[in-house]
């Protein structure tokens, strides 16, 4: 059996907020339809977003609410990865015990409540 493609999915209500999120910190294109979005970067589908009008964000670490996935990023420059995922909507959940050391990471939530981190080193 031969898989040709793999995409990770993720679940939101509003599938703009959260496709034109990930397409900016990705640096990637959106393709949209009503119920579903698809984001390319450097001309592979990577993530695609599924409409879910009663998406429940989760509350990460240990909320009622439990994380069904999130995103690790390996970034060279945590300053500026964590500027731009601010700038465009997502906010820190946990900041690194020491942003300095040779390896680490931050989690953050995107608009739509799910966790992902920027990690670094290792």
């Amino acid at each position: 059996m031969r898989i040709e493609l793999q995409l990770i999915v993720i679940d939101a209500a509003d599938l703009t907020a959260e496709s034109s999120f990930w397409a900016a910190l990705l640096d990637g294109e959106v393709d949209a339809e009503d119920d579903w979005h698809t984001l390319t970067v450097n001309g592979q589908r990577i993530i695609g977003f599924q409409l879910a009008p009663n998406h429940v964000p989760p509350q990460w670490p240990d909320g009622a609410q439990q994380q069904q996935i999130h995103l690790d990023l390996w970034v060279d420059d945590l300053e500026a990865a964590h500027q731009k995922a601010t700038a465009l909507g997502a906010r820190m959940i946990q900041a690194a015990e020491d942003p300095n050391a040779a390896e680490g990471f931050q989690v953050y939530a995107d608009p739509a409540g799910h966790p992902f981190c920027l990690c670094w080193g290792g």
